[in-house]
């Protein structure tokens, strides 16, 4: 007699990885990491908004062939939590609703193509492309929101020496700057940082308080040395 055992969904390996080690040119991988930090960083008091990069996303249950692996991803109404990968099924069928692909010559067809209708077909609602080199896209940076199934350009606003694109998932604005990419928020006009920015910013106050404390001692030295009680 032959036994046959039912196949079971949680039989099915979804590998966190592909095994190969990460080829990304300086440029790119800087800017994956900023995205990832100054997004989690903006959002860290949100526990309902998943911020991830270079992690496979998993969308189709049964398949572990359906798999993508955005540079930068936000998910707004999932719960804030190390995953180690994101699988859209046990997620509320939630796929990325914000997607950055930090561009290069390997990926740029890519990006352009397969993975465009791939993000549009799954339903993240902004795409953003950006070109660290300004080799391959012509501007540097572009942004797609999903219309009525379709991705359309979102307006730039341009001035001199900046392009803006406007996020309505995250609130915020992606900034082209002298060739640099970041984020902003439009109500403080701020720059979002990474982790090492924000403490090279807090580094560089804590020295203009001792060089400001520095003057005033210098000041009220001269000051006693002229007969005046400062």
């Amino acid at each position: 007699m032959v036994t046959f055992f039912p196949f079971l969904a949680s039989d099915i390996d979804y590998p966190d990885s592909d095994g190969l080690p990460m080829a990304e040119s300086d440029a790119a991988r800087d800017y994956l990491i900023y995205g990832v930090e100054a997004l989690g960083i903006y959002f860290q008091d949100d526990s309902q908004v998943y911020v991830s990069g270079n992690i496979f996303v998993y969308y189709e249950e049964g398949n572990p062939k359906s798999v993508v692996s955005p540079d930068v991803l936000v998910v707004m109404g999932v719960e804030k939590k190390q995953r180690r990968s994101y699988k859209t099924w046990e997620e509320g069928d939630k796929f990325p609703d914000f997607v950055l692909e930090i561009t290069s010559k390997s990926t740029v067809h890519e990006d352009q193509g397969a993975k465009k209708g791939l993000y549009a077909h799954l339903g993240a609602k902004e795409y953003f492309q950006y070109d660290p080199t300004s080799d391959y896209l012509k501007p540097a940076l572009q942004g797609f929101r999903l219309i009525e199934g379709n991705y359309l350009a979102i307006p730039a606003q341009i001035s001199d020496d900046a392009i803006a694109l406007s996020s309505q998932v995250l609130g915020l604005e992606l900034r082209l700057e002298k060739g640099e990419m970041r984020f902003y928020d439009p109500k403080t006009g701020k720059k979002l940082r990474s982790h090492s920015e924000s403490e090279q910013a807090l580094k560089e106050s804590e020295q203009e308080k001792l060089a400001a404390l520095d003057k005033v001692r210098q000041l009220e030295e001269r000051l006693k040395a002229l007969g005046i009680d400062p």
